[in-house]
């Protein structure tokens, strides 16, 4: 059959709807969840579902591993660390990133990791996220043990609230003690991460007034994303032949966006997958949507959380008393 120009259009768009249709008629069948931690993985690309070894021999041979995760969603915190181990026994050459820790906390972290201070130092000192103990605890002694480098990724939190308050021009503030924390290109920006992020601000009701140019919130996300990205190609350079693993909130490698962007921009060249997390609050019925299958390479299932308010007006003092507690930070 032969086809005209505006024939070959028609022909291609008819069949990309088709394959859309048939990827949602045939999405897979979720088991249901037994507890609040249970998880299960699916493959976007092929619909199946996974069991953790057959993710990880999947995984065995990429560069760079992301772990999306919702914070605080324990049933992810538990596939990571089960994961971290299996891939462990596949490639003991191994490496730990982590969002939950800055890049002006190395030194107290490998102070830690050498065993030179105790837990309770670490998590005041550095200091370490407020759910530490329970969610990343797991990771980091399985690294302490096996005598895995952890990288502190992620930008100095006072530079990226200042950065959120500022703008792009605080940078030129800082004094050098706090510069040699900074990436080289701390504002690479995907443009369609940018209206990713407007629209998900807008979602949470901070859309500043609708403006279209970007917000001061969106360059601190951006420094965010640039300082973890450079961290894991320094890690890549400095550790040859390692397999690096991670961690950040879903939002900053969902889609290959982000973190996943900035990476690619340092290293195009660079093997590495994507699991992003589907949270799930019918936990008999779980199921997924076709637009959740360009979220990551792999979807991880879990159940969702309990709410931490139901009432608005607790919900609003909550997050007055969090900035209440940002405005004493002063910047420089």
């Amino acid at each position: 059959m032969r086809y005209t120009r505006l024939g070959w259009l028609f022909f291609i768009i008819s069949q990309f709807v088709i394959s859309q249709e048939v990827s949602a008629n045939n999405l897979p069948k979720l088991a249901p969840f037994t507890t609040l931690y249970d998880y299960q993985i699916v493959d976007s690309r092929t619909l199946e579902v996974l069991s953790l070894a057959s993710l990880a021999k999947r995984l065995a041979d990429k560069e760079v591993i992301f772990f999306g995760e919702f914070h605080g969603n324990h049933a992810v915190h538990l596939f990571q660390a089960q994961l971290q181990a299996k891939l462990f026994q596949q490639r003991p050459h191994q490496v730990l990133s982590m969002e939950q820790f800055n890049r002006d906390q190395q030194d107290i972290l490998n102070r830690y990791l050498d065993s030179e201070i105790g837990e309770k130092t670490l998590i005041k000192e550095a200091p370490a996220w407020g759910n530490y103990a329970a969610s990343y605890r797991p990771l980091v002694e399985f690294a302490k043990q096996h005598f895995i480098p952890v990288i502190a990724a992620n930008a100095p939190a006072d530079t990226v609230r200042c950065v959120g308050r500022q703008g792009k021009t605080y940078l030129k503030k800082l004094p050098t003690r706090d510069a040699q924390y900074l990436p080289k290109d701390p504002f690479y920006s995907d443009p369609t991460y940018a209206a990713q992020f407007q629209q998900f601000m807008q979602q949470g009701k901070a859309s500043h007034n609708g403006q279209s140019q970007p917000s001061n919130s969106y360059f601190a996300q951006l420094l965010r994303d640039n300082s973890m990205a450079e961290s894991v190609h320094l890690a890549h350079s400095q550790y040859t032949n390692s397999q690096i693993i991670h961690l950040n909130g879903a939002f900053h490698s969902n889609s290959g966006l982000g973190t996943v962007a900035a990476l690619k921009h340092l290293n195009p060249k660079l093997t590495l997958s994507v699991i992003s997390p589907i949270s799930q609050t019918v936990f008999d019925q779980p199921s997924l949507q076709s637009d959740d299958l360009k979220l990551g390479d792999y979807l991880l299932i879990v159940p969702a959380q309990p709410t931490d308010y139901v009432q608005a007006t607790k919900r609003r003092a909550a997050m007055k008393a969090m900035f209440e507690q940002a405005k004493l930070k002063t910047c420089h």
